[in-house]
């Protein structure tokens, strides 16, 4: 997942591009893969917290990874804060709702908050999708077994 992440970013693909959700099938291919192992294995328990705990090891793992990228990627490219922190100015220069003064105050707040925010973002995005994917796992292998 990881080394195409950085493929991504380095041949300037386009944040919404289609090519993006190749992450996510292999972020799902590996608790798959995981699951499917553990269905095969001697110490296989055909029950759903048994088999979402095997998964919820793998996401675990996964999450752990991409938090230690994003967070080093993100403190490594702070050219990133500061572009992100430009777009930011200019949505509130357009709602003209708020002071010079608080634009900059929120503007640097954003600025200095950024690493945190991302590796944030990491970690719930990262949780939530391998608990989905893995809860989906489980059911799937636990309909199959029947």
């Amino acid at each position: 997942m990881l080394g195409v992440t950085m493929l991504f970013i380095y041949s300037n693909q386009p944040t919404n591009a289609r090519m993006q959700y190749i992450g996510y099938l292999l972020y799902a291919g590996g608790i798959t893969w995981t699951l499917i192992d553990y269905s095969r294995s001697a110490g296989y328990k055909p029950a759903f917290g048994s088999i979402f705990g095997e998964g919820f090891r793998c996401f675990i793992i996964i999450t752990l990874m991409t938090v230690t990228f994003t967070g080093i990627y993100s403190y490594m490219h702070p050219e990133i804060a500061e572009k992100a922190a430009q777009l930011y100015k200019a949505d509130l220069i357009k709602e003209h709702n708020r002071t010079p003064d608080e634009i900059e105050k929120e503007v640097s707040k954003v600025k200095d908050q950024f690493v945190t925010g991302n590796v944030s973002l990491a970690i719930f995005g990262s949780l939530i999708t391998g608990a989905v994917f893995t809860a989906a796992g489980a059911g799937l292998l636990l309909m199959r077994r029947k």
